[in-house]
């Protein structure tokens, strides 16, 4: 098959991919899918990209059937050229991809931290001139490497990296643009016929109606046609010749050796010319005549023209023949995964010992985080599993690998033939995690209220809590009091006993659990830890925890838990007044929610990314994300973001001085709210009802946060209680909120408040320094409609002062000020990396961009400015 062949009627095509390559070797990079079905000019068209990519590096792979279930098999056969480059990659990065590519005996079991590691290699194969990453067959390769090419194919925008991927048939690739081949006009199919035959005009406008002009088609097509049928004097064969029948009548002319030669070779699928030899028990000279009909080239390895050539061998072949290939290649094989694969595709029946071998490979591939590669190994051992019990057990590992590599459907499913078989414990509480994380919060409550261990009760209370059920959370804590002392039966009862009305006996259970800090390590513990915090009505330091929880998943590798972990991260940051950081982690924790499947989770990030357009003033953005939010949390019953979203517009009316509309919504959240959203807005409310003139409705809302906070001991927690006392009419109590509160947000909203009402009782000059305060922080905060709001309460008290300049940190986007805050704190370009799934090298290039923004020409100077900005030098930032 010659190139210009093929591209024949390509020009556009051929232009497109052009301009890809160009604007990538300026470091404007971008992924193209190519899609089409087999023999319409994919396999050129990306080797015409590879011939005109000029001073690009070429890195290139091409997916194998033979090789799908073999996690990171692709990746292998891709970065083998550029695994020198390793060792620039940040260590945690640089040992998950050495892992997973069995260079290293290190492993990690983090598919993101796989991906990342993927993305960098590629930047670091960049340098100087660029890259251009070609994956052929792209249906067919590993799910492990598809995930991690299509992680780093969507994060290209400032690399000289173009990647290009072509996929046959329905394969996702979502949110990659692509390019659709169709078949070859008439004109062009009459150029590439003429080149070897002479057909007449109606013979190639009927070869293109019937091949659909599909180029391999028309080409060994009319190589069939006699004089006759060439020149329209004899009809054309019915039906012509498609997929792999294009090649069938070539290899049925084979001798019975050489097929069987190449059936070997078709199921070995990496070409290995002594493996194949000594499979089929036979010698080169039997590939002769396949070689000669131009079926395939053999020089160190054996490569069949085109993968239509392998699948008519394939279809060639009866099962049973390729049953007995498979055994030889079983014999063969070094590596142990390739066995366990060919001894599963010739074993008849159950067979224990088989399926046995091919589940310590998914336990391999799961080490190496191929989640679903591993899912796909351990359905088929369970296929092979004779006992019912253990082949129950073997689905639902499956179900949990599917889980983990972002495959809930198929998780689901495996989880339901495991529960047909077999009714464990561990099986429900399986299944009400895929629905708390993806599904109906109030169902996974349902489920997981049914188990009798701690783990499943606490479980059951987090799903409560999400649905926002108090009858549940009481009634949960009440049986988790049965077990022994531990940190997670005080958290678990403590929150029951709390919404139960005995709050001494909860603040007790949480002071206990809180007394436990110093000894957890593990991120979903801290998250315990800091709902204990917000029950005891100690926002700040829930915040502090939520973080601490975000530092354990990062550092401690994700399994899939960081984007819900980064729920609570971003919320954190956002009522410790660092929004444009909470926006960041939210946007980090929708990409990765989205890349996982965890539906709920991308729900909670929207929520929070409204309730930081709400403070910001963006009010196009806030109805966006509150609205997308509520599309996914309404139905899948998820109250905690249902009310999270409503509070955002809520923040939006109190922002933007429509207290009334501000009241209205508040009113009907406490209504019917979740009671975590309901009490952390109680602050909100008590304001919009005084600012509307409703100061019964702001009391009574007092009175109900009075009650909540009781056991709060923090500063913040004292001046929220202040203020809203203040509010309701004890003017004396601005004065003590504003000497509990930290510096921050919270204390720019009291003195907001308190300017506003010294003003009115003509005491401008004593207004005048709060509502300055004021002006200044909610600019440096980024929330216009606050920072408007104190200009014009200023201004009416006499001070004529224009609207301080932006914080420069303003003007990062989120990745640039996550990156400026970790430089400022210490850390380098490979940790920075190694946090933010980056390359040192994108790094240094934020950096580049950084600096001129801030007015700076260094590390310590830009530690300077940030840690002036900020106002935080004691944060250690995620």
């Amino acid at each position: 098959m010659r190139e210009k062949d093929i591209l024949y009627g390509r020009a556009a095509e051929q232009a497109t991919v052009t301009a890809l390559l160009s604007t990538a070797g300026k470091g404007r990079g971008q992924a193209l899918v190519i899609r089409g079905d087999a023999g319409i000019g994919k396999s050129a068209l990306v080797e015409h990209a590879a011939v005109e990519a000029g001073r690009l590096r070429v890195l290139k792979a091409t997916g194998t059937e033979s090789e799908t279930g073999l996690a990171f098999a692709a990746l292998h056969q891709l970065l083998h050229p550029v695994t020198a480059e390793l060792d620039a990659l940040p260590e945690p990065q640089r040992d998950a991809v050495a892992g997973a590519l069995g260079l290293a005996a290190t492993r990690s079991d983090d598919r993101f931290l796989v991906a990342a590691g993927v993305l960098s290699l590629l930047i670091e194969a960049a340098a100087p001139e660029g890259l251009l990453v070609v994956v052929d067959d792209f249906q067919w390769i590993d799910q492990a490497s598809a995930d991690a090419l299509l992680f780093a194919a969507r994060r290209l925008g400032n690399e000289r990296i173009a990647m290009l991927l072509a996929v046959r048939g329905e394969t996702r690739t979502p949110g990659l643009p692509e390019l659709s081949l169709t078949g070859l006009d008439q004109d062009s199919a009459a150029t590439l016929l003429t080149e070897r035959a002479e057909p007449a005009r109606e013979v190639v406008e009927r070869l293109v109606e019937l091949t659909g002009g599909n180029p391999l088609a028309l080409r060994e097509t009319v190589e069939l046609l006699t004089p006759g049928q060439l020149a329209g004097t004899a009809p054309l064969p019915e039906p012509l010749p498609v997929g792999a029948g294009i090649f069938g009548e070539q290899v049925r002319r084979l001798p019975e050796e050489t097929r069987r030669l190449l059936l070997v070779a078709a199921l070995e699928g990496r070409g290995d010319l002594d493996v194949v030899l000594k499979a089929a028990d036979t010698g080169e000279p039997a590939l002769s005549p396949a070689e000669a009909a131009g079926l395939i080239s053999v020089d160190s390895a054996i490569r069949f023209r085109h993968p239509l050539v392998r699948s008519a061998v394939y279809a060639e072949s009866s099962g049973a023949r390729r049953r007995e290939v498979h055994q030889a290649l079983a014999v063969q094989v070094a590596d142990p995964d390739r066995r366990a694969w060919h001894r599963a595709a010739a074993a008849v029946g159950q067979d224990e010992e088989v399926a046995a071998e091919l589940a310590a490979s998914a336990e391999r591939a799961r080490a190496r985080g191929g989640y679903a590669d591993a899912a796909t190994a351990l359905v088929r051992a369970a296929e092979l599993t004779p006992e019912r019990e253990r082949r129950a057990v073997r689905l639902a590992a499956a179900a949990t690998s599917a889980w983990l590599g972002g495959r809930p459907g198929q998780a689901e499913s495996c989880l339901a033939e495991a529960r047909a078989l077999a009714d464990r414990p561990e099986f429900a509480q399986l299944r009400g995690r895929f629905e708390l994380n993806s599904g109906d919060a109030a169902e996974a409550l349902r489920i997981l209220a049914s188990g009798d261990t701690l783990e499943m009760l606490a479980d059951a209370s987090e799903a409560a809590s999400y649905v926002g059920d108090v009858e549940a959370i009481v009634a949960i804590g009440r049986r988790a009091e049965a077990f022994p002392p531990s940190f997670l039966r005080d958290a678990v009862a403590g929150i029951g006993a709390t919404l139960g009305g005995d709050r001494d006996k909860g603040a007790l259970l949480l002071r206990g659990a809180l007394g436990r800090t110093g000894e957890l390590d593990d991120a979903a513990q801290f998250l315990w830890a800091s709902a204990a915090a917000s029950y005891l009505g100690e926002v700040d330091v829930s915040a502090e925890l939520a973080a601490r929880a975000g530092r354990a998943a990062r550092v401690s590798g994700m399994v899939g838990q960081l984007p819900v972990v980064l729920e609570f991260v971003a919320t954190a940051e956002r009522f410790e007044g660092r929004f444009a950081h909470s926006a960041a982690i939210a946007q980090e924790g929708l990409e990765l929610a989205r890349e996982a499947g965890y539906t709920n989770s991308v729900a909670a990030h929207l929520a929070n990314l409204a309730a930081v357009a709400a403070v910001q003033g963006r009010e196009d953005d806030c109805a966006r994300f509150a609205h997308e939010a509520l599309a996914i949390a309404i139905p899948h019953r998820v109250g905690l973001r249902v009310s999270t979203a409503r509070y955002a517009l809520g923040l939006l009316d109190l922002g933007m001085g429509r207290h009334a509309a501000a009241h209205d919504r508040f009113t009907a959240l406490a209504a019917t709210g979740h009671p975590t959203a309901v009490w952390r807005s109680t602050p909100d409310r008590v304001e919009a009802a005084a600012g509307c003139g409703e100061l019964d409705a702001a009391r009574a809302a007092y009175t109900a946060y009075e009650h909540w906070s009781a056991d709060a001991r923090t500063p913040q927690a004292k001046a929220l209680l202040a203020r809203c006392r203040a509010l309701t009419g004890d003017d004396a109590a601005f004065d003590e909120a504003m000497g509990l509160h930290p510096e921050g947000f919270e204390r720019a909203r009291t003195a907001l408040l308190y300017g506003e009402r010294l003003r009115r009782l003509h005491r401008p000059g004593d207004a005048r320094p709060h509502l300055r305060y004021a002006m200044e922080t909610f600019e440096r905060a980024g929330a216009d409609p606050w920072a408007h709001r104190a200009g014009d309460e200023l201004r009416a008290a006499g001070e004529t002062r224009s609207m301080p300049e932006r914080d420069a940190l303003g003007t990062l986007t989120p990745q640039e000020l996550r990156i400026a805050k970790l430089v400022a704190a210490g850390a380098s370009s490979k940790e920075v990396a190694a946090q933010l799934f980056l390359s040192p090298r994108t790094v240094e290039y934020h950096l580049y961009k950084i600096y001129p923004k801030l007015g700076v020409s260094s590390r310590t100077e830009l530690a300077l400015v940030v840690l002036r900005m900020a106002g935080d030098s004691h944060q250690e930032m995620l």
